[in-house]
């Protein structure tokens, strides 16, 4: 491999990746316009440094070790909110990214090209698929039924306890759970507040109240409220 071919492998990764980063950048992701044009700048010259020592190492090899490094930064991204996971899409971009890199480090760069227009399409056209898809899903279930935020106060030490006796009630009772929050900023230092979003049936709403008792006299429970979500 000669220094122009590097040159011109070297700037394709970058190139691409950075498309790809510009829009992960305007949509504010963690992993932007930098992070994905370093990843494939990376994975590009690992590349390009065993096709330089053919006699030493297998590139196949190396691409090997490149997809598995990056899966422990994509790792790095992934972030859990209550039950809720984020970052898997990032994660997966960066993944592209790094698999774009090693085809330009290849010196494929037309391939190189497609797979970078792909990611972007899969990011910003299915989008709108997958949103249409999820509110098509809510459009079919019972319109009866209504999500519910039980919000339980707590004192701070006591908060990792009331959020397993909360799993352990839960587990009791037919409610479909959709998410757990935890806020910490309350105008009490010493305070903690747990909400338990809940999705309950018409016929639930009895269950709902005995449920809300139940908690409400829990020894760590300083204050409960449930509303409509």
């Amino acid at each position: 491999m000669t220094l122009i071919d590097f040159v011109i492998n070297g700037s394709a990764a970058v190139a691409l990746g950075a498309v790809i980063g510009l829009e992960r950048q305007w949509r504010q992701r963690m992993a932007g316009l930098r992070t994905n044009a370093l990843v494939a700048l990376g994975a590009a010259s690992f590349v390009m440094l065993s096709m330089m020592t053919l006699d030493e190492v297998s590139p196949t090899r190396v691409a090997a070790q490149v997809v598995s490094g990056i899966g422990f930064l994509g790792a790095g991204v992934i972030m859990r909110d209550g039950l809720n996971v984020r970052g898997l899409n990032t994660a997966a971009t960066l993944w592209c990214s790094g698999a774009i890199g090693v085809l330009a480090g290849a010196g494929h760069l037309e391939f190189a090209t497609v797979s970078a227009l792909l990611v972007i399409i899969a990011n910003v056209f299915l989008r709108p698929v997958a949103r249409s898809v999820d509110r098509k899903v809510i459009d079919l279930r019972d319109e009866e039924e209504t999500i519910f935020d039980v919000v339980v106060v707590v004192p701070r030490p006591a908060l990792k306890e009331m959020r397993s006796r909360m799993f352990e009630l839960l587990a009791n009772t037919d409610f479909s759970l959709r998410g757990l929050r935890v806020d910490l900023e309350r105008q009490e230092p010493e305070e903690a507040s747990l909400t338990v979003s809940l999705l309950v049936q018409p016929d639930q709403q009895g269950e709902l109240e005995q449920f809300a008792r139940t908690v409400g006299r829990l020894d760590e429970v300083l204050a409960l409220t449930w509303k409509a979500g």
